[in-house]
């Protein structure tokens, strides 16, 4: 007999299976950096034309710095006269470097670089035909604002366009281009204006100048990184304030113009102290002295290597002391030490300037193009000041007068070094 109906299914329905175990959510991939690091595409581009571009500015600004005792004789005037053609020049790049780096913000640092070398070429151009030294001192001036748009941008354009591992690096690089370019202006014009003057010898380095900017302008990577800016007044002085208010920043700039102010003052008054016996020396000689600008190239190269083992202010603290040996040697009477004494002074002053101007970059996270300019009108303050400075302390009392110039500045970095590393000591994550 059947069985009676319950009104059950006999039919079981299988229950949906159960969810697996939800495993975490793989963390997104970092996107690649795509900024520029060395062996990879464009660095070795962006190098060589940021080390043109500094090649073009210091032949240019620092372009009359050898041949001051042949100026001082064609317009009759002293040395302290005669060092306002390139005072002038350096002083003017002080007072618009901020103003530029302000228009790089808006305008792009490539497009800023470019303009300034332009016009700073065209009045390279016409500084050979300046009829009097008040002609000469107002041109070079105008060449000075105009340079004043490539330092601060430049360090600007490589902070954005670099990887941080790298920026001491390539900014040491650019240093390296502007002591190259530094010395090869002098040797250049000294060897030239032994035969044919030095309004020749000036317009050879204009045309140099012109060949630099070029290259510059058709090798520089278009920038990936850059965001325009404002150029209001408003956000640009809180900007100037807020890098002014940061005390390392503030340690780094005066660092930045106590060694420009030893460097311009030693180089602005050398060619007057070798004219004079007991070496009187003639002009194509004292030029090629300035070919101990490649113990630069090499010092600004290596500053991040000495970052890396001593720290910055251990370099800077190296970088002080090979400056004063280097001024030491430089008061006797003996030509090789005097030679010996400017390759020190100029490893010492440009390994400094490296490290001090890189340390800048890599500390201001914003606006840094203002931070920059910031120390490039400190450091060509500096050079103002020790050019005339020097020149009038060689006037009063003698190559001695100027080193003593020299050695007050280096305590000065050595004190402001010092007083950096007591506040690491008090607040470590302010000072890294």
């Amino acid at each position: 007999m059947p069985s009676a109906s319950t009104g059950a299914s006999t039919t079981v329905d299988a229950a949906p299976p159960a969810p697996a175990a939800s495993s975490p959510a793989a963390p997104a991939p970092t996107p690649p950096d795509s900024r520029l690091a060395p062996g990879g595409p464009g660095y070795r581009r962006m190098s060589f034309a940021l080390f043109l571009a500094g090649v073009a500015t210091f032949a240019l600004l620092y372009s009359t710095q050898a041949l001051l005792p042949l100026i001082s004789d064609e317009f009759t005037v002293s040395a302290s006269q005669a060092s306002w053609t390139v005072s002038a020049a350096t002083g003017a790049l002080a007072l618009f470097v901020l103003p530029m780096s302000a228009l790089s913000e808006r305008f792009g640092r490539r497009t800023l670089m470019t303009a300034s070398l332009v016009v700073a070429v065209a009045v390279g151009l016409l500084v050979p035909f300046a009829p009097s030294i008040g002609t000469l001192i107002a041109l070079r001036a105008v060449q000075g604002a105009a340079l004043a748009g490539l330092p601060a941008s430049a360090t600007a354009y490589l902070a954005e366009e670099v990887r941080p591992k790298a920026l001491i690096t390539a900014i040491g690089l650019f240093v390296a281009g502007n002591s190259v370019g530094g010395m090869s202006g002098r040797v250049i014009t000294g060897w030239i204006a032994q035969e044919w003057g030095w309004r020749v010898a000036v317009g050879v380095i204009g045309l140099l100048a012109v060949a630099c900017a070029v290259a510059f302008r058709l090798l520089l990577p278009a920038p990936r990184h850059f965001t325009a800016g404002s150029l209001r007044p408003r956000v640009l002085a809180r900007t100037v304030r807020d890098h002014l208010s940061n005390p390392l920043l503030r340690r780094l700039y005066a660092i930045g113009a106590l060694f420009m102010m030893v460097f311009g003052g030693v180089y602005t008054v050398i060619g007057y102290r070798l004219t004079e016996a007991p070496f009187s020396l003639p002009q194509g000689i004292i030029g090629s002295i300035f070919l101990v600008y490649l113990v630069g190239t090499v010092s600004a190269s290596t500053a991040g290597k000495l970052v890396a083992r001593l720290g910055r202010r251990g370099a800077l603290y190296l970088a002080g002391g090979t400056t004063t040996a280097g001024l030491l040697l430089s008061l006797a009477d003996v030509l090789p030490l005097i030679l010996l004494g400017l390759v020190l002074i100029t490893a010492g002053f440009f390994a400094g300037h490296a490290v001090a101007s890189s340390s800048v970059s890599h500390t201001a996270t914003t606006g840094r193009a203002q931070a920059s300019a910031l120390y490039q009108s400190a450091y060509y303050v500096g050079s103002s000041a020790g050019s005339t400075l020097g020149a009038v302390a060689f006037h009063s009392s003698g190559w001695a007068g100027t080193v003593s110039l020299g050695l007050l500045a280096i305590l000065g970095v050595v004190a402001i070094t010092v007083l950096g590393s007591h506040a690491a000591r008090r607040a470590p994550a302010l000072a890294r």
